[in-house]
């Protein structure tokens, strides 16, 4: 079978069997494509760990982060060892494929006082009552509130909304359902919405639809239209030109630690299924420890 051609059965196998999820997948189909795109049209049994190493380093010639090329030597190993599952070769040419470590980056995180007056900003245009400044308001509460995933808002339904006790049921990665707590700011906004937004948008729209969150023509919103919303607003906050939904996710991380928040307790609301990806925020207080320790103390 050539590799193409096996690589496709592999991703089948993962949405289908495994249940990953479509980004996931998604994810898996753009590296494996990859490989195959540089190894040319070859069968699967005749790829060896000198094609493999050849692959890693074209992508290192093209500047591709440690983080991608990580990634996508973890997409190899797991495609050749179903491989050898599957009985589509005799030995697994990943197992010695080494692909530099992951560099730790620190998110980007914006302070308390620069959320406080971006969401300042967001209140007062909602006011005049524009149902698109209304929905903006209630999306950038909610990220930032709940600390939730971009995906995860626009999955949202209104019956995933109970504003009496502030929490929404979300839908994460692995398909796992969670409960997150949301605060009254953000219960404020998405009534608001509710209310006097919504109504405007679904009339937009020749069907109806149980979206919480809906696009200038009355469906549910897709995440690209929440990318370029929070770009816009957020990257003049933070000073950076690619900033997206998740900057928010890692803010509410950050504030909530800062806070005094149990480390646990941050785990289960984002949804993290390690808490050592958890641990990174923890990094993140710390240099903004010592970045506020440097700047006042006198013996610093």
């Amino acid at each position: 079978m050539e590799l193409s051609d096996a690589s496709e059965v592999f991703l089948e196998h993962l949405a289908r069997v495994r249940r990953l999820s479509p980004a996931t997948v998604k994810a898996y189909r753009s590296d494996l494509r990859d490989l195959a795109g540089s190894a040319g049209a070859v069968a699967v049994e005749d790829v060896d760990l000198e094609v493999l190493r050849e692959w890693l380093w074209m992508a290192t010639q093209r500047g591709d982060a440690r983080s991608t090329l990580a990634r996508r030597a973890a997409a190899a190993r797991s495609f050749f060892s179903w491989a050898k599952e599957q009985e589509l070769i005799a030995h697994d040419p990943s197992l010695r494929l080494i692909a530099p470590k992951r560099g730790r980056t620190l998110p980007t995180v914006a302070s308390q006082d620069a959320m406080s007056t971006l969401l300042d900003h967001q209140r007062s245009a909602a006011a005049g009552g524009d149902p698109i400044a209304l929905r903006d308001h209630a999306i950038i509460e909610m990220l930032y509130g709940a600390g939730i995933r971009v995906s995860e808002l626009c999955g949202l339904d209104i019956d995933d909304v109970d504003l009496d006790r502030r929490t929404a049921r979300v839908l994460g990665k692995g398909s796992k359902e969670r409960v997150v707590p949301f605060g009254l700011p953000a219960g404020e906004a998405i009534a608001a919405y509710l209310r006097r937004g919504r109504p405007v948008l679904i009339e937009r729209s020749s069907a109806s639809t149980p979206a919480l969150v809906l696009g200038s023509r009355g469906g549910r919103i897709g995440a690209r239209s929440v990318y370029t919303l929070v770009a816009r607003v957020l990257s003049p906050v933070v000073g950076a030109e690619t900033v997206g939904p998740h900057a928010l996710r890692h803010t509410a991380a950050t504030h909530l630690l800062d806070g005094g928040a149990d480390l646990r307790a941050v785990q289960e609301i984002l949804g993290h299924a390690s808490l050592g990806t958890t641990q990174i925020y923890t990094h993140v207080s710390s240099e903004r420890l010592a970045a506020t320790y440097r700047l006042a103390h006198p013996r610093a």
